[in-house]
């Protein structure tokens, strides 16, 4: 029940906590008014960097979520030129996180991390499509057990400023484990081949634990 009220939250985040908490203490002793803000925004970077444990289905039939969030997009794209996939359709499922959801992103299915690329960008709002080519955002290219490539894209938004990514190239994941995080509204794009899609546009999703798409 505790970890549930209060969950762990992420390392980046014990910074930016400490820093909001020791100054609203000193605002405390000129503005009661102030303080109460303070506290308020306390709270909720606390929540924002929250990181709660979540238990994926465990089976690679499946692909769950990379991230928190609302479906905004279902298509069929092009892979990424910066993967040299430009020539290749895959299907695109994109996930926008605002300021209220977890933003630690995970594996949607097991496999092994082929390449890592990241590419500096704009901070445009990450629900606008071209934030898919023009933003700052890093990339996972990931070989699936069954042989099969999946694509992860990171997107900062217009207040993010930071992806951080903490998988290496050649490391081995587990469906649902931890990939990283973007600091604070962002956007997660996932893109795969021969699945049926079972997400929707419009769909609330849970990083690690909603199923997107099956065989």
């Amino acid at each position: 029940m505790l970890n549930t009220i209060f969950p762990k939250i992420h390392k980046e985040g014990y910074k930016f906590l400490a820093i909001s908490v020791l100054a609203t203490f000193i605002t405390l002793f000129f503005s009661k008014l102030l303080g109460i803000l303070l506290i308020i925004v306390s709270i909720w970077i606390y929540y924002f960097f929250r990181d709660p444990e979540r238990y994926s289905i465990n089976d690679d039939k499946y692909l769950v979520c990379p991230a928190d969030g609302l479906i905004t997009d279902i298509s069929e794209k092009s892979g990424p030129e910066e993967l040299r996939l430009e020539n290749i359709s895959y299907t695109k499922v994109s996930v926008f996180m605002n300021v209220f959801n977890c933003h630690v992103n995970r594996v949607p299915s097991s496999g092994v991390v082929e390449e890592i690329f990241y590419k500096p960008g704009k901070f445009l709002n990450a629900s606008l499509d071209k934030a898919s080519d023009e933003n700052e955002r890093n990339y996972f290219k990931i070989k699936l057990n069954n042989g099969e490539e999946l694509i992860i894209v990171q997107i900062a938004g217009l207040i993010a400023r930071r992806i951080v990514c903490e998988v290496e190239q050649g490391q081995k994941l587990k469906q649902g484990d931890r990939i990283g995080m973007i600091r604070f509204g962002s956007r997660v794009d996932i893109y795969f081949k021969n699945k049926k899609v079972l997400a929707k546009i419009g769909q609330n999703v849970v990083a690690g634990e909603s199923l997107i798409a099956s065989e």
